[in-house]
């Protein structure tokens, strides 16, 4: 048996089993079981190995699953799912049709909540625990693992205000390793150094909070965790353990560069070495196109600010900070922050560019609304990850930007189709807009090699023309643009290709030539099709009482889980041979 212990444990209760002297050596085949498979399959490595010794003594401790156990975003939960009933099957993680890299609740009863985004685990742990108490049970324990980057959001505090104040029978664990995907920062950060060390002048917050507080503790000792687990069952109400890990904990170079190893693609299991990357010229990621653009405009003109909330690396906002570290800032977890934050500097005459994820937008949808669009502020939205994402699956799929956003009032929104219209997009808000704009660009890399070319303005809300076509004109926005010129060329002649950037405002008087010119229009997007492009073009068509069809391809009504993006386009029809099929049908018509 590669490993012995391991592949005994199918469920908790085997684990519960096993003499306590054994769980060392447990931790130690697991953490291997992790590497071994992260290296291989890809996903994330460090938050995992960072939580081995805990996840074991969480399940060897509490009776899971009647016990809830609920981990916060859910990087961190690879060795619980290994030993919750899924070992012989996390070679699927992250894989189309196999299992989610986050906890779900369909997916086993021991993942109690599920999650993929920060800071609600307190909130569902407390939930839970309300619940158990009306429905007379006072004996069940709801446990939330929450890291240090995610207890300092909003969500979280709330949670611990409400919690503080009840009798709840909940235990909320601070796994606290200073990091989140990027370094933590912030104030809580600097005082949660400070308690490690013993040298905080000020009363225990979580105890100011009515938490009964224990530790720090080391969270790679077993023993001292199950200690300390069977004090803590036997006392009621609100508590809060403080945890200290080391992140990518087991790999020296994952402890060492925790950044990069929080999910680190392949790499060679036994050295941790990444695997080389590829040497040929390559188009560049779309967020390098946004950071390095920013530092271009950001040297010119001295009002730009960058925000961006916990994604300094993923957004590259991190060239921004290292160029100019007192015009940008990273405000840690904390969407709704960044949003009034960026509308405060514009209310005061400064240029800001908040640079945030489409999934996590989403979370701070009031502040768009209230703070920015209905006082006209001109803030500028660089929306990332728009689109399908792959792997990260439902929870992570920026698929509801274009819908979401298009019903709020005083707010441009673009898409730019390569990364020229992308930096070219950003020279114009900079240069002076009268509203906020959101600009949203996909994961992964574009189609331009030579992408640095000089600055030209924008025309606001104008569509382009592409190609000529004499049967069918589609409609497309954002980066399938250059899939619909593909398109176009194998159709030769029969197909107009009209670009409509702007999704608002929306073009109309192109719209109007193209439904007195065309009986045929089909609307392409990589955003829900309910409300986006597709729902904008047929509004304009009924108030133009169109006649002729109209054909919308996009995301469906419903979430689509995890996979690569080709897997995931050919499940929803969006691959280039079944659009091609399509047409076909639609020209035959």
């Amino acid at each position: 048996m590669k490993y012995p212990l391991l592949e005994t444990i199918d469920f908790p209760s085997n684990l519960r089993e096993l003499p306590v002297d054994k769980l060392e050596a447990l931790a130690a085949e697991m953490r291997r079981f992790i590497i071994e498979a992260v290296a291989a399959k890809e996903g994330h490595l460090g938050a995992s190995l960072g939580v081995v010794e805990l996840t074991l003594a969480l399940h060897y401790a509490f009776n899971t699953p009647y016990d809830k156990l609920i981990w916060d975003v859910g990087h961190q939960a690879y060795g619980h799912k290994i030993i919750t009933g899924r070992r012989s099957v996390f070679d699927t993680n992250r894989q189309y049709k196999g299992i989610s890299g986050f906890p779900k609740m369909a997916e086993s009863e021991y993942d109690a909540f599920g999650t993929g985004h920060s800071s609600t685990s307190i909130s569902a742990a407390l939930g839970m625990a309300i619940a158990s108490r009306l429905q007379g049970d006072s004996k069940r324990e709801h446990i939330a693992v929450i890291g240090d980057a995610s207890i300092a959001s909003g969500m979280a505090f709330e949670a611990l205000n409400h919690a503080g104040d009840s009798k709840a029978n909940i235990l909320v664990i601070l796994n606290d390793n200073a990091i989140g995907i990027d370094p933590s920062v912030g104030a809580l950060k600097n005082y949660l150094t400070q308690v490690k060390t013993g040298s905080q002048r000020s009363v225990n917050i979580f105890e100011a909070l009515n938490f009964k507080y224990f530790g720090p503790v080391d969270g790679h000792d077993i023993d001292k965790l199950l200690e300390i687990f069977k004090t803590l069952k036997k006392i009621e109400g609100p508590k809060f353990l403080h945890v200290i890990t080391t992140k990518g904990k087991g790999l020296k170079q994952a402890e060492r560069d925790q950044v990069k190893y929080h999910a680190p693609g392949k790499f060679d299991a036994l050295t941790g070495e990444l695997s080389p990357a590829k040497e040929t010229p390559q188009p560049p990621k779309y967020q390098d196109v946004f950071g390095l653009t920013l530092v271009e405009l950001a040297k010119k003109n001295p009002k730009i600010v960058g925000i961006t909330p916990a994604m300094p690396t993923g957004s590259s906002m991190k060239y921004m900070m290292q160029a100019f570290p007192e015009r940008a800032f990273d405000v840690g977890i904390a969407e709704q922050h960044a949003v009034t934050l960026a509308a405060g500097i514009a209310a005061s005459g400064g240029i800001a560019f908040c640079a945030v994820y489409s999934t996590f937008l989403q979370r701070a949808y009031d502040q768009l609304i209230h703070d920015v669009a209905l006082q006209e502020l001109p803030v500028v939205f660089c929306i990332d990850r728009a689109g399908l994402v792959g792997e990260d699956g439902a929870t992570h799929h920026g698929v509801f930007d274009l819908a979401y956003l298009r019903c709020i009032p005083n707010l441009i929104i673009y898409a730019p189709r390569n990364e020229e219209s992308l930096r070219n997009m950003m020279f114009t808000a900079q240069a002076g807009l009268d509203l906020p704009i959101a600009i949203r660009y996909p994961r992964g890399r574009g189609t331009v090699i030579d992408w640095k070319k000089p600055f030209q303005k924008v025309e606001l809300g104008k569509a382009e023309k592409l190609t000529e076509g004499d049967q069918l004109a589609l409609i497309v926005t954002g980066h399938f643009t250059e899939k619909a010129l593909k398109l176009a060329e194998s159709f030769s002649g029969s197909i107009a290709v009209y670009y409509f950037g702007f999704i608002k405002p929306l073009d109309t008087e192109t719209l109007q030539d193209v439904f007195s010119t065309y009986h045929n229009i089909l609307t392409l997007e990589d955003g829900v099709l309910k409300g986006g492009l597709a729902g904008a073009v047929a509004e304009a068509a009924v108030s133009s009482n169109y006649k002729g069809s109209i054909t919308s391809l996009g995301i469906p009504d419903e979430f689509i889980e995890q996979g690569s993006t080709e897997e995931l386009y050919q499940s929803i029809g969006l691959t280039e041979a079944q659009l091609k099929s399509k047409i076909h049908e639609l020209l035959a018509e």
